[in-house]
């Protein structure tokens, strides 16, 4: 109980105290499927949701996102078979692909995992159409918190804040030496990748480790939060994850049993498919592709539009 009590102040103290919603209309098909027209047998489509995002009736919307966020980007996931990043680690030197993220291997030979940290430095890859749609939700105040299993960073490079960010297996933000646990400079820790050094620590010459999470490592303390966020949300969108790694994975089934969970993905995913609920929305396919309907459903193309352009030209050095 303490920790709940804890969990609901720093929820206070992130959020404010909230306010009360301003009745709204939707159409018939709407209101019948959640109840506030009669019975209805239709399920929710696509369309409803976006009907509802539209008229604000979701004001605390929870997002889960996964690799497949960024592979638009051009940043491999890790599964798929051929193209991810475990298939194609041979050339690392490694004795199995989950090796390279194992602190044990990590301790005995660390090269491999900074080969692979150089390719997913900041500024090789962008942010797409995906991080944007999840930056314009926060800017119309409907984002309660973004939980990403992704260490890329692109979620802050689109602009979604930190306090709307729980990266739930860390990321290349900073870095800690392994032995005295001093923080290191960013941009020390980069400088060392870049030139193909190993980074170590300027007080004790310890490895310097990014924060993103090993295997058999504790997930930060901010995931913590998803105790409060999933029980106050009145919105799940689940974008571009297998939702196989736990304990991630079984966040899907946290929210209220009432609250609608849309799920856009390439491939179904078993949470959903074992275990699925009356207001679920299941949009398969290319997830760029279901991204820009939504948007387009939204009536929000000209403000993604717009908005892609700014960040494009301020990442080129136009503003």
């Amino acid at each position: 109980m303490a920790l709940w009590g804890r969990l609901a102040v720093c929820a206070l103290r992130l959020w404010g105290p909230g306010g009360g919603r301003r009745p709204v209309s939707f159409s018939a098909r709407v209101s019948g499927v959640l109840g506030n027209g009669g019975s209805s047998k239709e399920k929710l489509a696509l369309q409803d949701v976006a009907e509802l995002i539209r008229a604000r009736a979701f004001q605390r919307v929870v997002v889960m996102v996964g690799a497949g966020i960024s592979t638009p980007s051009g940043i491999p996931d890790f599964r798929s078979p051929g193209s991810g990043f475990y298939s194609n680690l041979q050339q690392y030197d490694i004795p199995y692909p989950e090796a390279i993220f194992e602190l044990s291997f990590f301790f005995h030979n660390p090269k491999p995992f900074f080969s692979l940290a150089k390719k997913l430095y900041p500024g090789n890859c962008r942010p797409n159409i995906i991080h944007y749609f999840l930056r314009l939700l926060h800017d119309k105040g409907q984002l309660l918190r973004l939980y990403t299993q992704n260490i890329d960073g692109l979620e802050r490079e689109s602009g979604v804040p930190a306090s709307k960010l729980v990266e739930a297996h860390g990321s290349f933000a900073s870095a800690t030496c392994t032995v005295c646990r001093r923080t290191a400079p960013g941009e020390d820790f980069w400088a060392d990748v870049l030139e193909d050094r190993v980074p170590r620590c300027s007080v004790c010459s310890g490895i310097t480790k990014p924060d993103i999470v090993f295997f058999g490592e504790p997930l930060p303390e901010r995931f913590l939060l998803h105790v409060v966020d999933f029980p106050m949300a009145d919105l799940l969108l689940i974008l571009g994850t297998s939702l196989q790694v736990e304990p991630f994975a079984s966040l899907s089934e946290a929210v209220r049993s009432s609250v609608p969970r849309l799920l856009m993905n390439r491939d179904m995913v078993e949470p959903l498919a074992w275990r699925p609920r009356s207001k679920d929305v299941v949009q398969l396919g290319d997830l760029v592709h279901s991204v820009e309907k939504l948007v387009e459903l939204l009536g929000w193309t000209e403000e993604m539009k717009d908005l892609v352009q700014r960040e494009t030209r301020k990442h080129s050095g136009g503003d």
